[in-house]
């Protein structure tokens, strides 16, 4: 993996081998394999993985352009992408979550857009499910308040904090987003290197939100790219939708990430105000579930979980019931 190359495709696998697979076999068609790697990062998934992922590679073909990693540890998201940067000096970054897959074109329209404008540090594609349904791609940065609104599920609070509403409309094509969806992006190597990485402090979940904000510090501008497109198989590679869905426990990773950003971003008063204002949403949509108008939608036990959430915490054992992803 020695030498600088034009683009390295880094892949975070963690128990999803098949998934991994094909996110790979995606690319075929997308990268120059003179040119450009793929690094699958396996995080130590121990269930035979990083063997199975290896000889799917030697069995296609596609052991021409891409490579297995084996992490020691799982250390989470943010670290299983920083041990596959580091491991393979390149111009572009395309990070790609192992339930994605790139679209035919789309590596293409997201370099073209990086070269005609050298301040974008990162640009995303527009995310899509499997039939084609426009997903959400870029985002408005958390804020106490925008906890106020998820709590609440309710289209008067949204509509009356609308700016302070995390997700942008699927349909929109906002210029400069706050953030973008780390399902697939492409990062210029400068713009990860001054925003210095990730924050290996988170385990998953915000570490995206976090890096998007080093990397406008550093001064670099974020791209929506809305002609390319990925397919993102939402969910699949991790907890934490199915327990949306459900309504079951979320995993505690998550609200440890949570409480992690607000303190960073807002201090311990921030994280404070957060918890206070989601509590008072989830009032409100109590009040309304009761009064029948309002489908519940709120996790088990997450008017508990998020006060309990750590901004240190860094095992992923800690916790009763707790399973890394990834």
């Amino acid at each position: 993996m020695e030498g600088a190359r034009r683009l390295a495709v880094v892949v975070v696998n963690y128990r999803t081998a098949e998934l991994t697979c094909e996110a790979v076999a995606s690319l075929a068609g997308e990268i120059d394999p003179a040119r450009d790697l793929a690094v699958v990062v396996d995080n130590a998934s121990g269930d035979g993985s990083a063997d199975a992922i290896e000889s799917h590679f030697r069995d296609r073909g596609l052991d021409r352009f891409a490579r297995v990693l084996r992490s020691e540890q799982n250390g989470g998201f943010g670290a299983g992408n920083n041990l596959g940067v580091r491991a393979a000096p390149a111009d572009w970054y395309l990070l790609l979550n192992s339930d994605a897959r790139l679209a035919p074109g789309a590596l293409g329209a997201l370099l073209a857009e990086g070269a005609r404008d050298p301040g974008l540090g990162l640009l995303g594609p527009r995310i899509v499910g499997p039939d084609g349904e426009p997903h959400t791609s870029c985002f408005r940065y958390p804020s106490p308040l925008s906890q106020l609104i998820d709590a609440a599920g309710s289209g008067p609070v949204t509509k009356g904090l609308a700016r302070w509403n995390v997700p942008l409309p699927p349909d929109a094509t906002p210029v400069d987003p706050d953030w973008i969806s780390f399902a697939c992006v492409l990062v210029r190597a400068a713009a990860y290197e001054a925003a210095g990485g990730f924050d290996e402090g988170y385990f998953l979940y915000y570490e995206d939100v976090d890096f998007c904000r080093a990397a406008r510090r550093a001064g670099w501008r974020i791209g929506f790219v809305p002609e390319a497109r990925a397919v993102h198989l939402h969910g699949a590679s991790t907890r934490v939708p199915d327990a949306r869905a459900r309504r079951t426990r979320a995993p505690a990773y998550l609200y440890d990430s949570r409480a992690r950003y607000f303190t960073k971003v807002h201090g311990r008063s921030g994280l404070l105000a957060a918890n206070v204002l989601w509590s008072l949403g989830r009032l409100v949509a109590l009040a309304r579930e009761r009064l029948g108008s309002k489908v519940p939608h709120a996790v088990a036990a997450e008017w508990r979980d998020i006060w309990r959430g750590r901004p240190g915490a860094r095992s992923i054992s800690e916790w009763p019931g707790r399973r890394p992803a990834r």
